[in-house]
């Protein structure tokens, strides 16, 4: 069953309701390196059924996520009301990929990326926290936006994440 954006819009920042962005954003590089931990190789490239993401390609999507987040609060605070391009996130998989990452490497690049974005995010005025762009697929995203976005992602696979470990942990 496919989402359209609207639904997937409602179901991320479901996640989010309630909760600071920067500060779910900022604690979640630490919930994934403690989770992923304890558990082997093996276990974090073997995918939980057909057509699902390993705990690696997970790992490696939040890690070329948070580039395209960088990359889309930037444009916004350069030039406000910019298009947002969408893209398809399995395509990105497919030609990055994410099958052959090595886990700590994505984890260790999303860390990073995570960091200076919440820098930047951290700086920021009232007055650019407002500014927007266009997103192809959603419409109008405010930099608050964008942040919430972001933080319901983290916790949408934060708990995929949880899972496949929790299984990978019943199976050994």
């Amino acid at each position: 069953m496919t989402e359209t954006p609207q639904q997937y819009t409602k179901r991320i920042l479901s996640y989010v309701a309630g909760r600071k962005p920067l500060a779910v954003q900022a604690a979640t590089p630490k919930k994934l390196a403690r989770m992923i931990a304890p558990l082997t190789r093996a276990q974090l490239c073997r995918r939980p059924g057909p057509g699902k993401w390993s705990i690696r390609e997970i790992l490696s999507h939040l890690a070329e996520a948070e580039l395209v987040g960088g990359y889309r609060l930037r444009m916004i605070l350069s030039t406000n009301r910019t298009p947002i391009q969408a893209y398809d996130q399995n395509v990105w998989a497919k030609n990055s990929n994410y099958a052959a990452w090595d886990p700590h490497e994505a984890i260790e690049l999303f860390s990073t990326l995570r960091a200076a974005n919440l820098k930047l995010m951290k700086s920021l005025s009232r007055a650019q926290w407002k500014k927007y762009g266009i997103h192809a697929e959603r419409g109008k995203e405010t930099v608050l936006r964008v942040a919430q976005m972001y933080a319901g992602h983290d916790i949408n696979h934060l708990e995929q994440v949880r899972r496949i470990a929790a299984e990978a942990r019943r199976k050994k």
